[in-house]
């Protein structure tokens, strides 16, 4: 039975609550995050479990193969999150999104296989892998044509991990992850998804600006995204194996995730601006690299893993803003 877990990106939005899970769960874990402050990495996200003896904190880059060496000897498995996730920023600095999602990947891979080679990997990549849908709902037999260098980047990371488990028997798991949101997600920006600039204004009674509004969506919540990472991370048939997540319900529209937000709001009493949000034109900077409707086929998880989402949209944005509406200055 697998009990010591690797969380890379421990510090950050996913990988802090994955940690919690963990450990209610009873595992001994092990977080390496470099604390970079623009990916993620916050220290309110881990503020509970820092004196727990069952986790062990390490600040280190996953750049880093020297220390990894020694971080991943032991370990059953990991759960391999950290990464650059700033599409933009990904344009603006591509050779560092380059060394974080697929040099770093490799480094991790070449360190398993060197001193590690039965370690469990569970590999989070992205929907944004498949570029602008030539069909809907999106499965993952779609044809893969990332238009942002993050994109490629993922693209290259994830097929580091599955070469690496045919090739050499390191057993990983792909999950293309969509829009995951929830408590501890990043909201000073939008680097992680625009959901966190959103209610970063609404909080503070600022109207938020919602681009475009037709684009359909679907969105994770972060407890789902858990749940899937357990089942794959236990399950024998899903080595070697990609999986889409996608959300609860039916993929709405932007205009209708705005009006979802501003109503788990006044549900939750919160002041809000009177005009909540704005609709305006996407930005020509942004619409280069806009994938335009996206929601994704998960049939595959669910048949083979019965994973299934279970936070609805409604029920996932109340608990989101009930958790920042009482400690929102340790995220601005």
């Amino acid at each position: 039975m697998v009990s010591n877990a690797i969380v890379t990106g421990g510090c950050g939005f996913i990988g802090s609550n994955l940690l919690l899970d963990l450990v209610r769960r009873g595992f001994t874990c092990s977080s390496i995050d470099s604390m970079i402050p623009e990916y993620g990495a916050n220290l309110k996200n881990i503020e509970s479990m820092i004196h727990n003896s069952s986790i062990n904190f390490n600040i280190s880059d996953i750049r880093d193969s020297s220390s990894l060496q020694w971080l991943l000897k032991d370990a059953q498995l990991i759960f391999n999150l950290a990464g650059q996730t700033s599409h933009m920023d990904s344009m603006k600095d591509p050779f560092t999104d380059l060394d974080i999602n697929a040099r770093a990947q490799l480094s991790i891979l070449e360190v398993c296989r060197k001193v590690n080679p039965r370690i469990r990997i569970i590999f989070a990549s992205t929907r944004q892998i498949y570029g602008r849908p030539h069909y809907l709902p999106v499965d993952e037999a779609h044809l893969l044509r990332p238009v942002d260098v993050n994109g490629i980047n993922k693209l290259a990371g994830e097929n580091y991990h599955l070469l690496y488990s045919e090739v050499y028997g390191i057993p990983s798991t792909v999950l293309r992850l969509t829009n995951t949101y929830g408590p501890r997600m990043r909201i000073r920006d939008s680097r992680q998804t625009f959901l966190g600039i959103w209610i970063r204004n609404l909080l503070l009674g600022k109207p938020f600006e919602v681009w475009g509004g037709s684009q359909l969506r679907d969105y994770t919540y972060v407890d789902d995204c858990i749940s899937a990472m357990q089942l794959a991370a236990t399950s024998e048939q899903a080595i070697g194996q990609i999986y889409n997540l996608g959300g609860c319900g039916e993929p709405v529209t932007l205009l209708q995730t705005a009006e979802t937000l501003v109503s788990a709001a006044r549900s939750l009493d919160i002041p809000i601006a009177s005009k909540p949000f704005i609709l305006r034109d996407y930005p020509s900077e942004h619409k280069k690299i806009d994938i335009g409707d996206y929601y994704a086929d998960y049939r595959k998880i669910s048949h083979e893993l019965g994973w299934k989402p279970e936070v609805s949209l409604f029920e996932g944005l109340t608990r989101t803003l009930s958790f920042y509406s009482s400690q929102i200055e340790h995220y601005l």
